[in-house]
């Protein structure tokens, strides 16, 4: 290997997470974090890890983009016959990683995964581009393709069978929302000891505020 894996380090500078100077409501800090990473020009902050397993407890994890956030919890839209789809079918617990590596922070929340209502999810199929509509039917996601010219050839024909404005959404393709049970903020300090500020949920419905070891 022409890489040494183990020099590449840096120092992180990040300032200081105090339990005195964070929010008491962990999505209103989650707020004040993807805000300021947006400000700062952070590219999609809104990327995210999304963590899923089968129904054996196999783990697999890819990236996918959160598209809204309340108190309700976290959304994002795939395929429900996409791996991911099947997985949370088969157990609805996952989790959710962000890193914005310019301001070394990362949050991480775990939880149960719920499908959003139909209302929401046309609502946010019409938002999209006129390509990624199209897109969503070529073919069903995960599954082998012949080739590249297979999918292009596809994406002709249903341009030509769904003029823009006329997209209807696959009834596969569906919204989640994962209702957060903790949330992790982690910010990256000098020394590697970093602060790690963990908010749960308890019976009450109240959050208390726990700090980690790095």
């Amino acid at each position: 290997m022409s890489i040494d894996l183990a020099a590449l380090r840096r120092e992180y500078q990040g300032r200081a997470l105090l339990e005195s100077e964070v929010d008491g409501d962990p999505l209103k800090q989650f707020h004040h974090w993807l805000d300021e990473a947006a400000r700062l020009g952070i590219e999609l902050p809104n990327a995210m890890a999304l963590a899923t397993v089968t129904a054996s407890g196999k783990p697999t994890v890819r990236y996918v983009l959160l598209k809204g956030y309340d108190d309700s919890g976290f959304v994002f839209f795939t395929h429900s016959t996409s791996a991911k789809g099947k997985q949370l079918a088969a157990n609805p617990n996952a989790s959710i990683a962000f890193y914005w590596q310019p301001i070394d922070r990362q949050v991480r929340l775990e939880g149960v995964v719920e499908q959003v209502s139909s209302d929401e999810a046309d609502a946010y199929f019409q938002s999209r581009p006129y390509g990624s509509q199209l897109s969503v039917w070529v073919a069903p996601q995960s599954a082998v393709v012949a080739s590249r010219e297979f999918m292009q050839q596809r994406m002709q024909e249903l341009a030509a069978e769904y003029p823009q404005g006329a997209v209807p959404r696959p009834a596969t393709w569906r919204g989640y929302r994962l209702v957060p049970a903790t949330f992790e903020f982690w910010q990256g300090r000098k020394n590697r000891l970093h602060d790690r500020l963990l908010y749960r949920r308890g019976a009450d419905k109240r959050w208390a505020l726990e700090r980690l070891a790095p």
